[in-house]
C-alpha cells in the first residue's frame, strides 16, 4: 500500500536533523576541550526606538531639512532684496544729488547769463552816457563858440563904435581939449625939484577908476632923474581925480602920455 501520509520521509528527516546535531555538538566539545572557559565579550549599544529611523521620522527629518533650507533661502532673499532697496535708495540719492546739482548749475549758468546780460547793458547805457555827454559837450562848445562869436561881434561893435565916437571927438577937438585938462592938473600939482633941468619929457602910465580915481602911476622912459620921475608920478596922484573927457568915448582906463611941462 502505498504511504498516504509521507510517514517515512518525514521520518528520516529527523534521523538527519539528529545526526547533525549530534555531529556538531560533537565538533563543538571536542575544539574546546583545551581552551579554558572565559566569559564571551559582547559590544553592543541599547538603540532606542527613539534612534531609530522610521519613514515618518524621515519625512519629519526631510520636512525640517526643507523647511531650513526655505529658510536660509528667505533670510537669502531677503538680504537680497534689502541689497537692492539699499542700491535703489542709493541709486535715488546720487538721482537726486545729480539733480539738484544740475539745478544749481542751471541757477548758475542762468545768473551768469543774466549778469552778462546786465553787464552789456551798462556798458551799452554807459556808450550812450557818454555819447549823450560828448553830443551835449559838442553843443555846448557850439554854443559857446556862437557866444563868443557874438561877444567877439558886440565888441567890435562897441570898439568900432568907440572908435568912431573917438574919431569924431577928435575931429571936434574933444580930444584936445581932454588932454589939455588932464596935463594943466597934474602940471598944476607937480612940485619941480631942483635937479629938474629944461625941456622935461617923460612918458607916463596911469590907470584910473571911472570917474578919474587913480589907481596907480608909472614913470618910465624920462630924460630926468629919479628925483625928477618921483616927483612926476607924485604929482599924479594929488591930481587925482583926474577929469573926465565931455566926450565919454574917450575914456580909458590905461592912459599912456607925455608929460612935458613949461618951465
Amino acid at each position: 500500500m502505498g504511504d498516504r501520509y509521507e510517514i517515512i520521509p518525514i521520518f528520516l528527516a529527523c534521523i538527519l536533523h539528529i545526526a547533525v546535531f549530534s555531529t556538531l555538538i560533537l565538533a563543538f566539545e571536542t575544539s574546546d576541550a583545551n581552551i579554558p572557559a572565559r566569559p564571551l565579550l559582547i559590544k553592543a549599544s541599547i538603540i532606542s526606538e527613539e534612534n531609530l529611523i522610521t519613514p515618518k521620522k524621515k519625512r519629519v527629518q526631510e520636512r525640517k531639512r526643507a523647511e531650513e533650507k526655505k529658510r536660509l533661502d528667505d533670510i537669502k532673499a531677503e538680504e537680497i532684496k534689502k541689497e537692492k532697496i539699499e542700491v535703489a535708495k542709493k541709486k535715488k540719492i546720487d538721482d537726486f544729488r545729480k539733480e539738484q546739482e544740475k539745478i544749481k548749475k542751471e541757477a548758475i549758468e542762468k545768473k551768469r547769463k543774466e549778469e552778462e546780460e546786465l553787464e552789456m547793458k551798462r556798458i551799452q547805457a554807459e556808450q550812450e552816457r557818454l555819447e549823450d555827454i560828448k553830443r551835449q559837450r559838442a553843443e555846448n562848445e557850439k554854443k559857446r563858440k556862437e557866444i563868443e562869436e557874438a561877444e567877439k561881434q558886440a565888441q567890435l561893435d562897441r570898439e568900432l563904435a568907440n572908435e568912431q565916437k573917438r574919431l569924431d571927438a577928435l575931429r571936434s577937438g574933444a580930444l584936445t581939449r581932454y588932454m589939455y585938462a588932464l596935463m594943466t592938473k597934474i602940471e598944476n600939482n607937480w612940485i619941480q625939484p631942483a635937479s629938474a633941468g629944461m625941456g622935461i619929457s617923460c612918458t607916463v602910465y596911469v590907470r584910473q577908476l571911472p570917474g578919474g580915481e587913480v589907481v596907480s602911476a608909472n614913470v618910465e622912459v624920462c630924460n630926468g632923474d629919479e628925483s625928477v620921475k618921483r616927483s612926476i608920478e607924485a604929482a599924479v596922484y594929488k591930481a587925482s581925480p583926474l577929469p573926465n573927457p565931455e566926450d565919454p568915448s574917450l575914456f580909458e582906463r590905461n592912459l599912456k602920455f607925455i608929460f612935458e611941462p613949461i618951465q
